[in-house]
C-alpha cells in the first residue's frame, strides 16, 4: 500500500492522499480581482488527483500585493471576483481547497517575473512598501515605511477580514504566509527586523506579531476550519533565521491552535547561498516534524513518484506539496498512482483515458466504451 496516496488529516479536514498542490503566485489578477484565467488555472489543477489545492498568496490589504497583478482579498468585490472559481471547483472536484492569505512587506511593488520582478518605486507607478523595519529587500529599492501600532493592527485587521471572507467563500483551509521574505517572516527574521521596541530584538519579541497574525485568524474563523502556516525554516545567511528558532515558532503555533506547517525556506535576503537539489527542504521539515505533533508539508524539487513515497515512508513528511512539477504535469497524481500501484480520485467524464493494463488506477470498473 502507497504511504503518499493514504489518507490524512490536517486538524479537521480529511485528506484523500498526501499530495498537495502548493500555492503559485500566477500574477493574473486586475487590480486584486480573479480573472478567467484563475478559473482556467485553478479549474484545470483541480482534476489533477491531489489531496489539497492551495491557491496562490493572496493578499490582505492593497499594499500587500507582491505585485499590481497580485490576487487579493481585502474586499467583499474581491470575494465575488473569486467565488464563481470556488463553486465551479466544488461542483466537479472532490479536492479540498485552501487559500494562502498573505502579505509581501517590503517585498512589495515589483514588476511581474517576466518583466524582471524589480523593485517599482512610487514615482515610478509603485507604492509605499511597509515592513518591521526601515530597511530595503535589496540595496538602491525603495526604502519602506516603519509600521507603527496603527499600521501593525491594519494589516491585523486586513488578514482578519480576509480570513473571514475565505470561509464564507467556502474554503476548507487557511495558510498563513510567514516565508519567503514577506511580511511576517520578516518580523521574524533579524536580517529584516532591527526594531528596538517589543516586535523587535529578542525571538520572543520577533514572533510577538506573527503569532498575533495567527491567533486573530484562528479566532476569526470557526474551530471546524483548518489553519495552518508556511515557514521558512532557514535564511541562509549567516545570522539569520534558522532552524532552531522555527522550532520554538512551529512549538508557539501548535500551542496557539496551528494545524499545520509547510516548511520552505529562504527569500529574506539577496545575500542568501542555497544549494538547491531534489529534496533539499526535506531536512528542515523533518526537524520541525520531530519537534511537534503538527502534520508537516515538505517542498523542494520532489518530481518524482517514488522521491515522494520514499519521503512520506520514512517520515521526513507527512505530505509533499508540487509547484513547479504539478505545472509541468498537471496530471502528476495519476501519473504518482500508476507508477505506485494505487488509486486516485479522477472526474468520470476521463475514466476511459486509463491505459488498459490499469483498469484499477480511478477505482472503477465501469469503462466500457460505447
Amino acid at each position: 500500500m502507497s504511504h503518499l496516496f493514504s489518507p490524512i488529516s490536517l486538524g479537521p479536514l480529511q485528506l484523500a492522499n498526501r499530495i498537495a498542490i502548493a500555492p503559485m503566485c500566477q500574477y493574473s489578477a486586475d487590480e486584486g480581482l480573479a480573472t478567467d484565467w484563475h478559473m482556467v488555472h485553478l479549474g484545470h489543477l483541480a482534476l489533477s488527483g491531489a489531496g489539497i489545492l492551495m491557491l496562490e498568496a493572496t493578499a490582505v490589504t492593497p499594499e500587500g500585493r507582491i505585485s499590481a497583478k497580485d490576487l487579493g482579498l481585502w474586499s467583499d468585490d474581491h470575494a465575488a471576483a473569486l467565488a464563481p472559481v470556488v463553486q465551479a471547483i466544488r461542483r466537479y472536484a472532490p479536492i479540498k481547497l485552501a487559500i494562502q492569505l498573505a502579505h509581501a512587506g517590503r517585498k512589495a511593488s515589483s514588476a511581474v517575473p517576466w518583466e524582471g520582478g524589480a523593485n517599482i518605486a512610487p514615482g515610478d507607478g509603485g507604492w509605499q512598501t511597509v515592513a518591521p523595519s526601515a530597511l530595503p529587500h535589496a540595496s538602491g529599492e525603495s526604502i519602506p515605511l516603519e509600521l507603527d501600532a496603527a499600521g501593525m493592527q491594519r494589516v491585523l485587521d486586513g488578514f482578519v477580514a480576509a480570513a473571514r471572507r475565505s470561509h464564507a467563500l467556502g474554503f476548507d483551509a487557511i495558510e498563513l504566509h510567514s516565508a519567503h521574505g514577506y511580511l511576517l517572516h520578516q518580523f521574524l527574521s533579524p536580517l529584516a527586523n532591527r526594531r528596538t521596541d517589543e516586535y523587535g530584538g529578542s525571538l520572543e519579541n520577533r514572533m510577538r506579531f506573527p503569532l498575533a497574525v495567527f491567533r486573530a485568524v484562528r479566532a476569526a474563523v470557526p474551530a471546524e476550519m483548518t489553519v495552518g502556516v508556511r515557514i521558512s525554516a532557514y535564511d541562509w545567511v549567516d545570522g539569520g533565521w534558522d532552524v532552531e528558532q522555527s522550532i520554538a515558532y512551529a512549538q508557539q503555533l501548535e500551542r496557539a491552535g496551528c494545524h499545520f506547517m509547510h516548511v520552505s525556506s529562504g527569500g529574506v535576503s539577496p545575500l542568501q547561498q542555497i544549494p538547491v537539489g531534489p529534496g533539499y527542504q526535506i531536512g528542515f521539515a523533518e526537524c520541525i516534524k520531530r519537534a511537534t505533533g503538527m502534520p508537516v508539508i515538505g517542498v523542494g524539487m520532489i518530481t518524482e513518484a517514488l522521491q515522494a513515497e520514499e519521503i512520506v515512508a520514512n517520515g521526513q513528511a507527512d505530505m509533499v506539496a508540487l509547484a513547479r512539477a504539478m505545472l509541468f504535469d498537471p496530471r502528476w497524481p495519476w501519473h504518482a498512482a500508476a507508477e505506485l500501484g494505487a488509486q486516485v480520485q479522477a472526474p468520470p467524464q476521463y475514466w476511459r483515458s486509463q491505459p488498459r493494463e490499469l483498469k484499477q488506477l480511478f477505482g472503477d470498473t465501469r469503462l466500457g466504451q460505447r
